[in-house]
């Protein structure tokens, strides 16, 4: 396992018992909906990658042929998120997880970072 710590698979690493995490394959207060891809697309990192950036132009990104990885670091206090994207072809979705790393509450900033790439991927046509 890299030191980006990739999850292997379709298996996203599961939320710790804080409120600063959502993950489509949590199915408690963490649980957010997966994205569920569009029958035409053939998934394209590159193009994925970019618009993961559009959500957060400050975000360092990193892909593999099925997962992405992606750090956002906030403004004011530098504090580190970390966002995972999973395709999962066989079941025709992304899974995705956003967790920050240090702290206990995130205000809901990785639910509302989830959401804003919800939308934009909708916006795209990759997802329904």
């Amino acid at each position: 396992m890299s030191s980006h710590s990739f999850a292997t698979s379709t298996d996203l690493k599961a939320c710790p018992n804080k409120p600063n995490c959502v993950s489509s394959q949590a199915n408690d207060e963490h649980a957010i909906a997966p994205f569920i891809l569009t029958k035409t697309l053939s998934t394209n990192m590159q193009q994925l990658a970019a618009l993961v950036n559009q959500v957060d132009g400050r975000a360092t990104i990193s892909h593999e042929e099925e997962s992405l990885h992606a750090e956002f670091t906030s403004r004011v206090f530098g504090f580190v998120d970390d966002l995972n994207l999973i395709i999962d072809k066989k079941n025709n979705v992304i899974h995705v997880r956003s967790a920050s790393r240090t702290g206990h509450y995130d205000f809901g900033v990785n639910r509302r970072r989830v959401e804003k790439l919800r939308a934009i991927l909708t916006a795209q046509g990759i997802i329904q």
